[in-house]
């Protein structure tokens, strides 16, 4: 019996992972980022601007 389909399972869900553990945190700073930018033109057209 050949193991060589297991073999490829293993790799690909461990590139599978590898990828999905290298690109998340891309995704979440990017989210941030907006999210950051969103709040400072909510404030800036808000016209409270403390002295």
């Amino acid at each position: 019996m050949s193991h060589t389909p297991f073999i490829w399972a293993a790799y690909t869900v461990g590139t599978i992972v590898f990828l999905w553990c290298a690109l998340a945190p891309l995704a979440r700073k990017k989210s941030a980022l907006r999210d950051i930018r969103r709040l400072i033109q909510l404030e800036e057209s808000s016209g409270d601007s403390n002295p």
